[in-house]
Order: C-alpha cells, then sequence, then structure tokens
C-alpha cells in the first residue's frame, strides 16, 4: 500500500482517521541514528507505526522499532509531541490520517538489523548525512530536536 504525504497543502483530501503513534530516535555508540527507507513512499523515517490497543506508548515505540528494524531496544527519553493538523498522510486504501506521534530517544539492546516488509533499506546514519537522505521534512524536524539536545521535550 502506497502513501502520500501532505503539509500545509489546500489540495490534501480531508483526514478519516486519527492515529495515534510512536517513533523512536535510535542510535549506536558512535552516534548515529538508525533510519529506514519506507517501501510505501521510498523517503527515509524513524523507524515507529501506529499504537494497538494493548500497547503502551512507549511499548509502541519499542513494539514497531523491532518489527521494522529486528532490533531490541529501551526507551531512554522523550524528543517530544508532534501532531500537527497540517500534516495529511493519504493511504491508497481510502485512509486520510492525522497523526499524533510522540517521539522517544531509545538505544540498542538486542536484536539483528533486518530488513522488514515495510522497509527497503536501513542503516545507521551519521548525523552530516541526514541532510542528503530524501525525507519528509517532519521527519527531519523531530531529528532536528532530538539534536538539540533540549532540557525539554518538543510540544506541538
Amino acid at each position: 500500500m502506497a502513501r502520500a504525504e501532505y503539509y500545509d497543502d489546500l489540495t490534501a483530501p480531508k483526514p478519516n482517521s486519527l492515529v495515534v503513534a510512536a517513533s523512536a530516535v535510535v542510535t549506536d555508540a558512535e552516534g548515529r541514528i538508525l533510519l529506514q527507507r519506507r517501501r510505501d513512499n521510498d523517503l527515509w523515517a524513524l523507524p515507529g507505526g501506529g499504537m494497538e490497543v494493548t500497547d503502551s506508548l512507549p511499548g509502541a515505540a519499542v513494539r514497531e522499532v523491532k518489527e521494522e528494524t529486528g532490533l531490541d531496544v529501551e526507551i531512554t527519553g522523550l524528543v517530544g509531541t508532534y501532531t500537527d493538523p497540517r500534516h495529511v498522510i493519504a493511504y491508497t486504501d481510502g485512509e486520510v490520517r492525522r497523526q499524533f506521534n510522540v517521539c522517544f530517544t531509545a538505544c540498542v539492546v538486542g536484536g539483528r538489523l533486518a530488513i522488514s516488509g515495510e522497509s527497503t533499506e536501513l542503516r545507521f546514519v551519521q548525523v552530516e548525512e541526514i541532510d542528503l537522505l530524501s525525507m519528509h521534512h517532519t521527519q527531519r524536524l523531530r531529528i532536528g530536536h532530538f539534536l538539540e539536545q533540549r532540557e525539554r521535550p518538543y510540544l506541538g
């Protein structure tokens, strides 16, 4: 299923769902950030996805990272909340969502890096390389807030 992301676009379709989601900035010992190239839109992104009824929000981030990357992670902090109504995601199945995303920080505690059905590529990326990757600006915003090492989480 393909998806299209819209931001502040008057031609964007109207949302028909609101999804609570979690994502994670996973770093390795060298300070590199784990990114995935999404299969549904070919853009680089942090691992993450929708919360299930049985999840806690941090648990959703841990589960999504495992499903999408094969890595087991431990949540270490909070980057922020991302609820901008100008960001709309449309899927080919007709779902048009607004997403309430909570972005965490995490470290690897086990597992092996493995591509899932949701990605075509996974890698830990040097901070200097991130600007060279094709990425939706909402992902860049989360990474930017992480890199600022804010005293308080971003609330938006």
